[in-house]
């Protein structure tokens, strides 16, 4: 059995027994292309093509994204703080039996907590674009004019 193509002698132990096996030291496995590194930069070159098209071509989309994101947070932040009360004050009613009474009283207090945790984020959020715009500009206190 004469080949052209250099083969090497592989063990592998296939249930407790070892048997010899000649593979090829040329030819990548099966369904591997022979050319891979063209290949993956092809690959590569088209992910970034399609990278590139779905950012948002200016700074003005990104802003209105960042917006929205803020609001739906603070709308979250409300409606689950009277979620949590309203369920506590029912939970409250139903063990009590004064079916109205601790429902109410507890909703109004979840939504005072959420209006609280809105607030608190929205000073978040200001403290946060004050420090970036402010890295670029001088502070208050230094005197810009020398």
């Amino acid at each position: 059995m004469t080949q052209d193509r250099p083969l090497r002698n592989v063990r592998r132990n296939f249930a407790g027994l070892d048997a010899p096996a000649l593979v090829s030291c040329e030819e990548p496995p099966m369904g591997v292309p022979k050319d891979r590194g063209s290949a993956l930069d092809d690959l590569g070159g088209r992910i970034d093509a399609a990278r590139s098209a779905q950012r948002p071509k200016s700074g003005r989309a990104e802003g209105e994204i960042r917006a929205a994101s803020i609001a739906w947070r603070m709308v979250t932040e409300l409606v689950v703080g009277v979620f949590i009360g309203a369920a506590i004050g029912w939970g409250i009613d139903r063990l009590a039996g004064t079916l109205p009474l601790f429902l109410i009283v507890f909703g109004i207090l979840g939504f005072a907590a959420g209006v609280k945790t809105m607030l608190r984020s929205a000073e978040e959020i200001r403290r946060k674009q004050e420090a970036s715009s402010s890295k670029g500009a001088p502070s208050k206190h230094e005197n810009p004019t020398p």
